[in-house]
């Protein structure tokens, strides 16, 4: 204790006070220990204590505990990481193990939900491209327009092929290169990626033909390889060694074409042979020719002369269908009126107001129809079997049982996919929620995002080198879509249960908001209007996430003050001195 802070009536003070060599009377205190072990006495005070610690036991006791307790308070402010207390670390250990269960039910429940998904949605899309000609695995290369707007651009695709492929394999070997212990692994691992992205594509050749009004292709010429053709008419006579792209207002085919058929015309006439397939978005689609393979038209009218001949399937979506000709396989048509005269190959499925069998149709497989009218049969029609026909009511979803259990399926998926989010990425998840809280910035920017994205991605896919980008915004775009809601949810939980910072406080908040919206959207009419603010919303509360990420905070701008000029110097008036 310093001379300063002693009072002059302490006993302590007095017991103390002396010659060093003087021995106490009286045993240290607690308060007396504790200063002498912080060595907050004066010299001539601790050397007596210390001297009176050699020969007292008890003291000498109290002084190592005290020490004890100065080191481990010292440690203990000293920690950043307490260690936790044997209940609390017992309790930390048993939530660990549990959480295996926890992550075994969720990676069940989403493989139900995949499941439901694929049996739901993609089994049933797939077998309906294979009804109309197509092998499940095709599917990708027919939206690609089997890699239409590659072809001709060899060096192009390679360059962006080993780019993405060398890009993917550096992410995957800095992801996987402290999970991979053995080097032999990793090296096997590195070979086969750099033998994928040595392979390059076989070259094709690409012919692009652009004249103004009249593109024509006369009788006796051979193109080789594929043929883009732009004009205000489109007329082959001679032949195709490839596939045809046409984009025109009028396309007249009377020559050969080896390949498939793309069009996009206000009409296509077929008039000579196809050996492959034809896809066409027109208005009229007319068949007096031979199409070898299958024909998948979106169209107002598609007509199938008695001299046409389709050798594959027929799936439509048009409004008026008309066979007089010969299909080899089946038909799929979702149509507002169909008749058929001529010769069906395989069966029909066919939904739409009416359906009509003239005299000289013939089916040879099962028809189905679904409609507003049963089918109108002629005597002189040849039906391999009756007609099964259904008619279609005009009845509300609510009434499905069907209806509910997939809004129970979607509400888990959406709850699982937000648990995940949480746990991956809680800092952009925290960061997304209090985007969502700034209501102007997110609806004005979700209305961006909702309309503006997909154009700009629509545009990027019409160049080739922009494609990949078109590609991968575009499914960034659905996926935004898809978590919106989970965070209009994490909000709207809030709201009811409080605003919270804790990541499974937030995951309950988000699971109780979760169904609140999904419930809310199920209302009639005024759910729909709901679905429409929470994609408005989530989506505009994301992009500003993303763009609040991906920008650096900018430091406040420290007010300047304002410089004062000097004093004037006495008898001074502005301008000019004043004189003595």
């Amino acid at each position: 204790m310093n001379e300063s802070s002693k009072s002059p009536d302490d006993p302590l003070d007095e017991r103390l006070d002396g010659h060093p060599d003087d021995p106490l009377d009286e045993h240290l205190d607690e308060m007396t220990g504790m200063l002498y072990v912080e060595g907050q006495l004066d010299r001539n005070r601790a050397q007596r204590a210390s001297a009176h610690a050699q020969d007292c036991p008890s003291c000498r006791t109290l002084l190592r505990a005290l020490e004890r307790e100065s080191r481990l308070l010292t440690r203990s402010m000293l920690e950043e990481d307490e260690p936790l207390p044997s209940r609390l670390a017992a309790f930390q250990q048993s939530a660990r193990k549990s959480m295996q269960w926890i992550w075994g039910a969720v990676i069940g429940l989403a493989a139900t939900g995949m499941y439901a998904l694929y049996t739901g949605y993609v089994e049933p899309m797939q077998q309906g491209f294979e009804r109309a000609g197509f092998a499940g695995s095709s599917v990708l290369n027919l939206m690609l327009f089997q890699g239409a707007f590659w072809k001709g651009w060899q060096s192009m695709l390679t360059l962006l092929e080993v780019s993405a492929l060398l890009t993917i394999a550096g992410s995957v070997a800095m992801f996987l290169r402290r999970r991979m212990r053995r080097s032999s692994a990793f090296a096997m691992m590195v070979a086969g990626i750099c033998a994928a992205a040595s392979t390059s594509s076989p070259a094709m050749a690409t012919e692009f033909r652009n004249q103004g009004d009249t593109v024509e292709i006369a009788k006796g010429e051979t193109i080789k390889g594929d043929l883009f053709a732009h004009g205000h008419h489109v007329k082959i006579e001679g032949t195709v060694d490839g596939d045809l792209y046409v984009f025109c207002q009028g396309a007249d085919i009377e020559g050969h074409v080896t390949g498939d058929v793309i069009a996009f015309a206000q009409m296509l006439r077929v008039n000579g042979k196809v050996d492959g397939n034809i896809r066409s978005f027109t208005n009229t689609t007319l068949i007096n020719g031979n199409v070898a393979k299958n024909l998948l038209t979106f169209a107002e009218t598609v007509t199938v002369d008695p001299t046409g001949k389709v050798g594959g399937s027929v799936t439509t979506f048009v409004n008026t269908l008309t066979i007089d000709g010969a299909v080899g396989r089946d038909i799929l048509a979702f149509v507002g009126e169909t008749a058929i005269s001529g010769n069906i190959g395989g069966g029909i499925l066919a939904q739409g107001n009416t359906l009509r069998f003239n005299s000289g149709a013939q089916v040879n497989g099962p028809i189905k129809f679904k409609g507003n009218k049963p089918p109108e049969v002629s005597s002189g029609a040849k039906l391999a079997v009756p007609v099964e026909f259904t008619q279609e009511k005009r009845h509300s979803r609510y009434q499905d049982s069907g209806f509910y259990v997939w809004r129970v399926i979607w509400t888990a998926a959406v709850i699982l996919l937000g648990l995940v989010l949480f746990v991956l990425i809680p800092n952009f998840a925290r960061s997304t929620v209090d985007s969502a809280e700034r209501y102007g910035a997110s609806f004005g920017l979700g209305v961006l995002v909702l309309f503006g994205v997909p154009i700009a991605a629509f545009i990027a896919c019409i160049t080739v080198v922009g494609l990949l980008v078109g590609i991968s915004t575009f499914i960034l775009w659905m996926t935004t879509m898809f978590c919106a809601q989970i965070v209009v949810g994490t909000i709207v939980g809030q709201w009811l249960m409080g605003h919270t910072r804790e990541t499974w406080q937030l995951i309950g908040r988000m699971v109780v908001g979760v169904i609140v919206v999904r419930v809310v959207g199920m209302i009639p009419f005024l759910g729909g209007w709901a679905r429409f603010a929470v994609l408005l919303w989530g989506m505009g509360a994301i992009s500003l996430a993303i763009y609040r990420h991906f920008t650096p905070a900018h430091p406040a701008a420290v007010p300047v003050s304002p410089v004062m000029p000097p004093p004037l110097p006495p008898n001074t008036t502005i301008g000019s001195p004043q004189p003595a």
